[in-house]
């Protein structure tokens, strides 16, 4: 119910174009960093290290 009302909220008024470019910009940039580990081009000096208790 929740997510009706927010949905009914946007389209009354909907974010601003420079938004939407930024949060796609975001995701963007968020899929390309997985794509480069995924491909493995990702360096490891950017990898987190699992540390031990």
């Amino acid at each position: 119910m929740r997510w009706l009302l927010r949905m009914s909220r946007w389209a009354r008024n909907p974010p601003s174009a420079r938004r939407v470019v930024l949060v796609f910009g975001v995701i963007a940039l968020c899929l390309g960093i997985v794509a480069l580990e995924w491909l493995g081009l990702w360096p490891e000096w950017a990898t987190a290290q699992r540390m031990r208790r």
